[in-house]
Parts: C-alpha cells; sequence; structure tokens
C-alpha cells in the first residue's frame, strides 16, 4: 500500500461542518475533563456505600495509569488508521467503562471499571486536539484550543460541585450515569461528519515493543509518585522498586527508540525542537497550576481559615483566569505575527505573582490574594493554545496525531511529577513527610503537635511554583516562533 491507494480527500469542509466537529469534540473533551474532577468529591460516600475505604485511592489512580499509558498509542493509531475510527472508539471505551462503575457492586469491581474508563479517557483530548488541527489553519486553530482550555475549567469548578450533589442528595452513581447522555450526544455528533475529515493516514508498522515500553515506564513512575510520601515512605522498598523499574524501563524505551526501524514516537517528532520545547515547557507550567489547584485551597482553609466550599469557590479565581489567558493567548496568535510575545509576558506575570504569594504568604488579605491568584492564572492560561499549536504547525500532516499525543502524554507525567515535588515539600515542611495523612483536620492537628505553624509552609509552596513557572518561562524562550501554515491539516 502507498500514498496513491489511499482514499481520495473529501472535499474542504464548511463552516458550519466545522463547527459542528468542534462541537462534538468539545463534548468529548467533556467527557474526560469532567471525570477528573466530579469523582473526588464523590469518593467518601463511595467508600462508606460500598464498605471499603482502604483501596479508594484506586478510584482515582486506576483510571490516571491507562489513561496516560494509553494516550500516546491513540496518538499513533490515528495516524496511521485516521482520527475518526480512534475518538468513536475513544468514546465507546470510554462511555462503557462509565456504565460499569454505575453498575459495580464492590471496590474491585469499581476499580477494574475505571481502568476500563481510562482506556477511553485517555485519548478523548489528544484525539480532539488533532482533529482541530485537521480541519482549522494553525493561524485560527489557537481560538479553538483556548475553548478546550475553557472546558477544562468548567470542569474543575462544577465538577466537584456536581460531584458531591450527586453523592450526598442522589446517588453517587450518577457521577457515571451522566457520561452515557454526554457519550451519546459526542457520537452523534461527529459520527456523520467526521466521515468528511482529510486523510493523512499513511501505512506504518506499529512498534508493540517500543509502545509497551513507553506504557509500562509510565505506569511504574505514575504509581511511584502516588505512592511515595502517602501509602509508603519515600525510602521504603515499593517506591525504590518502582523507581528503579521506571529508571530502567525508560532507558530501554530510549534505545529502543534509536534502534527500532519504525520507532513507536518518529524520531522526527522526538527530536523536534519545536516540540521538545514546547512540551518542556508545558510540563512545568501545566504542572505548576495542577499542584496549584490542589495547595492554594488548603492554603484557604487552613490558613485564610475558610470552610471546604468556600475555598471552592474562592479557587475559581485562579482557575477562571486560566481560561481568560487562553482565550487571550488564542485570539492574539490569531492576528499577529509574532504569536510567543503574549505567554511570554504572561509567565513572567505568573511567576512574580507566585513570588508575591511566596514573599507575603499568610499576611495578605483574602481580595489581595484573589486578585494575586487571578492576575496569575491568566498568565499560565496563555501557554496552554500557543505551545499546542506551535507544536502542531512543527510536524508533517500525517504525525499530528502522534506529535499531539506524546505533547499531552508527557504534560500529565509533568504534572504527576509536580504534585508530588509539591507535596514532599508540603509535608517536609510540616514535619510529617512520609506519614500518612489522612484529612485536612488531622494534618493540622499534627502539625501543631510537632510546634510547626502553617503558613510559613506555604512560602515554600508559592516559591516552587514560581521557580517551576521561571523554568517553563525558559524553556519557551528557547522555543522556535515559526511562521504559522495557513491550511488546514498542516
Amino acid at each position: 500500500m502507498n500514498d496513491a491507494t489511499l482514499p481520495s480527500a473529501p472535499p474542504e469542509l464548511d463552516k458550519a461542518a466545522v463547527r459542528q466537529i468542534i462541537l462534538g469534540i468539545l463534548l468529548a473533551m467533556l467527557l474526560a475533563a469532567l471525570d477528573q474532577t466530579i469523582v473526588a468529591t464523590a469518593l467518601p460516600t463511595i467508600g462508606s456505600e460500598l464498605h471499603d475505604v482502604e483501596h479508594l485511592q484506586w478510584v482515582v489512580t486506576a483510571y490516571l495509569l491507562s489513561a496516560t499509558a494509553v494516550t500516546p498509542l491513540y496518538g499513533k493509531l490515528a495516524d496511521i488508521y485516521g482520527r475518526r475510527r480512534m475518538l468513536l472508539i475513544a468514546i465507546t471505551t470510554f462511555v462503557s467503562g462509565s456504565f460499569l462503575c454505575a453498575l459495580a457492586p464492590a471496590m474491585i469491581v469499581l476499580i477494574t471499571a475505571r481502568f476500563i474508563q481510562g482506556l477511553g479517557g485517555g485519548g478523548l483530548i489528544a484525539l480532539a486536539q488533532t482533529i482541530v488541527a485537521d480541519v482549522v489553519p494553525p493561524r485560527e486553530r489557537a481560538r479553538y484550543q483556548a475553548y478546550f482550555a475553557s472546558v477544562f475549567v468548567t470542569a474543575s469548578v462544577v465538577g466537584p460541585v456536581v460531584g458531591g450533589f450527586f453523592a450526598q442528595d442522589l446517588h453517587w452513581s450518577l457521577i457515571f450515569w451522566i457520561n452515557l447522555p454526554l457519550g451519546a450526544g459526542a457520537l452523534a455528533m461527529t459520527y456523520g461528519v467526521l466521515k468528511r475529515l482529510p486523510r493523512h493516514e499513511r501505512p506504518h508498522r506499529l512498534d508493540v515493543i517500543g509502545a509497551l515500553l513507553m506504557a509500562f515506564a509510565a505506569t511504574t513512575l505514575l504509581m511511584a509518585l502516588s505512592w511515595g510520601g502517602s501509602t509508603y515512605a519515600w525510602i521504603s522498598p515499593q517506591v525504590i522498586g518502582l523507581a528503579v523499574a521506571t529508571i530502567v524501563a525508560w532507558g530501554l524505551f530510549a534505545a529502543r527508540l534509536l534502534t527500532a526501524a519504525e520507532p513507536f514516537v518518529p524520531l522526527s517528532v522526538m527530536f523536534n525542537p519545536v516540540v521538545g520545547l514546547g512540551t518542556a515547557s508545558n510540563f512545568f507550567v501545566v504542572g505548576t497550576m495542577v499542584g496549584l489547584t490542589i495547595f492554594v485551597p488548603i492554603y484557604f482553609e487552613a490558613v485564610v481559615g475558610l470552610s471546604a466550599s468556600q475555598s471552592g469557590l474562592a479557587l475559581i479565581a485562579l482557575v477562571g483566569g486560566t481560561a481568560v489567558g487562553a482565550q487571550i493567548a488564542g485570539r492574539v496568535m490569531a492576528w499577529t505575527e509574532h504569536y510567543k510575545r503574549a505567554p511570554m509576558t504572561g509567565l513572567v506575570v505568573g511567576a512574580i505573582g507566585s513570588a508575591l504569594l511566596a514573599w507575603q504568604s499568610g499576611s495578605l488579605p483574602l481580595w489581595q490574594v484573589e486578585v494575586v491568584l487571578a492576575i496569575s492564572g491568566i498568565g499560565m492560561g496563555t501557554i496552554y493554545p500557543v505551545t499546542t499549536v506551535s507544536i502542531q504547525n512543527a510536524v508533517a500532516p500525517h504525525e499530528l496525531g502522534t506529535a499531539t499525543a506524546t505533547f499531552n502524554f508527557f504534560r500529565s507525567l509533568g504534572s504527576a511529577i509536580l504534585v508530588a515535588v509539591f507535596g514532599t515539600i508540603f509535608l517536609s515542611g510540616l514535619g510529617v513527610g512520609g506519614q500518612s495523612i489522612g484529612s485536612l483536620e488531622r494534618l493540622v492537628a499534627v502539625a501543631a503537635k510537632n510546634g510547626t505553624p502553617i503558613g510559613p509552609v506555604f512560602t515554600l509552596i508559592f516559591g516552587a511554583a514560581a521557580i517551576t513557572l521561571v523554568i517553563g518561562l525558559v524553556c519557551f524562550l528557547l522555543m522556535e516562533e515559526k511562521p504559522l501554515k495557513t491550511r488546514a491539516g498542516t
């Protein structure tokens, strides 16, 4: 089979078809984004009703492991077999897993179903971004990528509220039942119109060994980060064993990339400087953002004295600012030649905001903290659409799926790694490193027993955030600003 035997390209999509595709994949992305936030507040109720609190963390971990591990595979298969086929498989798998989750009679069944759900969810975000690249030129694409950022912000705000409401006032299974109509809607909106997508797939051989090595390396790394400092001490045999396993697996994966006839991630993608530096920048910036969304609510509760619901509302300043920043950068990218300027300015502002919070931790009134968080969020949000479009703009059309999925894969790993780093800094600063902390109340009690005030510890957290943002800024500054292509699918 050669390029001449591929199906002829469908006629160019009209604006109505593009809108339908965008709405359909936004709905598909909402499935994945909402699932990452709606489950957390329902976990205590789930553990109580299924009579198994001990393994509750695996409800989250199982999804995270499978979703992260299969993300690059979806990208590669989309380049081989087409985006439509893989998106339909991802949605169907995700909805099937949701159905099994809703009916789960025991914790082990729920954990298994969550793993299956992740096998579908891992492809939704990367495939959605790839499909946008197929139908929207890079010059306009950042505007749509900004909509994706808004979906994640919406999920971050709405998910915990809806999850808590379902669990407390209705039934926890509704957090999974809700995925069925959403998934059906995404399928209905994309099933027919995606047949008109331009075709870029080429005959490839799937490097199964490389795919397995990458999945194993990611899984062991995530397990080490998930268990380290909580379930087991960082220097425990379990965590050290996982660390050794992931180091060996990453080494073998790197060797496979250099020796395979057709490596799982093409060398043209792996060693593309725009892809590498753009991914590294997102690794640090998005990881910082995720870390702050976890620890800022603790700051609001433990230092400012807000309730759990109040801290959730106060967090809107940060996550809402991210959506605003993404929208600004997306629109600027559509009409300016020097599209890197907005994120460069934004990351400087974000780093200064984090440094200010570190300097004045515990002494600023709430309204000033909110203002700083909102401005910092706007600054960090500017990087979302620009790096995604820059990476897609730098690779060949038949590598769009692989490049986009690899970018998302390492961004997820970055979030997991930096959350673990922030967590280690936080617990070590309180003198409770290596201990299992079950709740915020117990954390405060342990810190008080040790005579350690909680407020100054956030100087370390916000200071670490400022440093990682600066690292992300340096990577972004080094990324080449290539002229944006003017045709879709390029």
